[in-house]
């Protein structure tokens, strides 16, 4: 299994990329190529100890680097010999089995649409992060890759949803909920009570698991494996959890250093505070897989330290191995509306 990533790609690059990269390579087995400038990525590894990369990673220089202050739709085209480019034309060109960046989300959602293509028939490709809870958490789909969404996406993503669950999270027959304000079909606009038939007759023919609308509260309690959203709802959801997650780890850390009672407190519950803090640590899963591209993409998190980036490169393996692209492709006929079958023929 050979991972690309982008080492230019971060706000801790390229240190955190190829600290983590390293990692991937001696506890993972797997094969990771390096995509930057090349002394940088060299430089890098000789303060870890390495004086020239070991067997098992690669360096391919490229000159340039995407950047946030470049316009994300065009950045890829503009800057062909960038790290973010070159990482998704090796990926393209078989030559990675998946490609890594904690760069430009738009830039690399961009870069992946036009340079590795979405699976032939999906309509937009989303955002997938894991959403943490009860039993591993809930996959979100989408989480903000395309804002205003129609029925038929919503339905793609409810499919690309269930798969990923079921054949990287280990989850058999997955339940999909539907994000809604409410859990009577009735709720919702029309976009949502249109998707919600879709959903119900795909899970009349047994093509899914649907559990109905689920409110936001009910989602974060693991009530569904995958949490259905257009991407307006779906990434004000996500930072609404991102920032509650904060702000309870802030509190905690508040009432457990007040005074020498409460830090007492704290050394008798030390292994509950530590597994609650790897609960709700992004870093533990890795990053975001685009779903509905052609081949595996992972967008880890702009603040991604080496072992984020390690754990990145294990999703990206395992995104790899799994086949959900292949399923997705095999299964689209059932993810189409006939309208839009008969304007393609």
């Amino acid at each position: 299994m050979k991972i690309i990533v982008d080492a230019m790609g971060g706000d801790n690059a390229p240190r955190s990329n190829v600290e983590g990269a390293l990692e991937a390579v001696r506890e993972l087995g797997v094969e990771v190529v390096l995509v930057g400038r090349g002394e940088e990525i060299l430089t890098e590894l000789r303060d870890l100890g390495c004086d020239a990369p070991p067997p098992g990673l690669e360096i391919v220089h490229t000159s340039e680097v995407v950047t946030m202050e470049d316009n994300p739709a065009t950045a890829f085209k503009e800057k062909k010999d960038s790290s973010l480019t070159m990482g998704l034309n090796l990926v393209k060109d078989g030559k990675g089995d998946a490609f890594v960046s904690a760069g430009s989300t738009g830039a690399l959602l961009a870069g992946a649409t036009l340079v590795t293509k979405r699976i032939r028939g999906i309509r937009r490709a989303a955002m997938a992060p894991v959403i943490p809870g009860p039993n591993g958490g809930s996959i979100l789909i989408d989480a903000g890759a395309t804002a205003e969404g129609t029925a038929e996406y919503l339905l793609q993503f409810a499919f690309m949803g269930s798969y990923y669950a079921e054949h990287v999270m280990g989850r058999p027959e997955p339940r999909v909920g539907l994000l809604n304000i409410g859990t009577e079909p009735s709720k919702g606009t029309d976009l949502q009570r249109e998707t919600y038939a879709l959903l119900k007759q795909a899970d009349r023919e047994g093509r899914l698991h649907f559990a109905g609308n689920i409110e936001a509260r009910e989602a974060v309690l693991g009530e569904v494996d995958v949490i259905v959203a257009d991407g307006y709802s779906g990434n004000i959801f996500l930072k609404t959890v991102e920032g509650t997650a904060i702000f309870l780890s802030k509190e905690m850390k508040k009432m457990f250093t007040k005074n020498v009672f409460s830090k007492l407190a704290a050394v008798l519950v030390s292994g509950g505070i530590k597994n609650f803090k790897k609960l709700m640590d992004s870093r533990e899963i890795g990053g975001t897989p685009l779903l509905g591209i052609s081949k595996p993409v992972i967008k880890a998190h702009g603040s991604s330290d080496g072992y984020a980036i390690k754990n990145a490169i294990a999703q990206a393996a395992k995104f790899a191995s799994s086949g959900i692209t292949e399923s997705i492709a095999e299964n689209i006929d059932a993810m189409r509306l006939p309208v839009n079958k008969e304007a393609e023929e």
